[in-house]
């Protein structure tokens, strides 16, 4: 067994499972992976045997004796333990920006999970956008430009270098791929600098392999 285990939903559907499962390929991780489709009627009891005390969800990770679920308490876990891959951006208002739209995206944007939820295989061009995830849309594609242009010279993504930012906000990338939301060019660039990310496409290819449908 790899030293750090990370429990994980279906690549297809599983927003949540991805955020953590991206940050750990992007910082050089090895790390064994445990898929349990979710929405099945044994899909709780499977999550449990891993994390008994935990809240029945998915991402966990184990490392050595310690479980620690939800995915923002498995990056701050992981930057504890080895601050030497510097999670987060560089300088500490980069840091400060970076942790705040983390946690605007961990806690909010709700028309927009429950109207776009993440399916990687399907693909819905002039999908009808209603007002409240328009506004939802609005708010993600403001915070994007902001970064890119306050803090993201030096390379593609939201503070320039992968952080755990944009580990957050690739589920996002992938929504608005499948709802075919039109991007101006900055955000345009930036989501697919996160396309075109090697795990990106290796969690794509495994979604597509998947063979469950969650009806809903």
């Amino acid at each position: 067994m790899a030293f750090l285990t990370l429990i994980i939903g279906n690549k297809n559907y599983s927003s949540w499972s991805l955020r953590p499962w991206l940050a750990l390929k992007q910082f050089g991780f090895s790390f064994d992976e445990v898929r349990i489709p979710l929405y099945t009627p044994e899909a709780s009891e499977q999550i449990r045997q891993y994390c008994p005390n935990g809240n029945g969800k998915v991402p966990i990770l184990i490392h050595e004796s310690r479980t620690v679920w939800d995915s923002m308490a498995i990056f701050e876990y992981l930057s504890e333990m080895f601050p030497e891959r510097s999670w987060w951006a560089g300088d500490r208002s980069a840091r400060a920006m970076a942790r705040s739209i983390c946690a605007e995206m961990h806690a909010g944007f709700l028309p927009l999970r429950t109207q776009m939820s993440m399916n990687c295989r399907e693909h819905f061009p002039n999908y009808e956008i209603q007002a409240e995830v328009q506004k939802d849309i609005d708010r993600i594609t403001t915070l994007w430009k902001y970064c890119r242009e306050t803090y993201g010279a030096g390379g593609a993504f939201l503070f320039g270098r992968f952080t755990i930012a944009d580990a957050v906000y690739a589920p996002v990338v992938l929504r608005f791929r499948t709802y075919d939301v039109k991007l101006d060019a900055v955000c345009q660039a930036y989501a697919d600098a996160i396309l075109a990310l090697p795990a990106m496409q290796e969690w794509l290819e495994a979604a597509n392999a998947e063979t469950e449908t969650i009806q809903f």
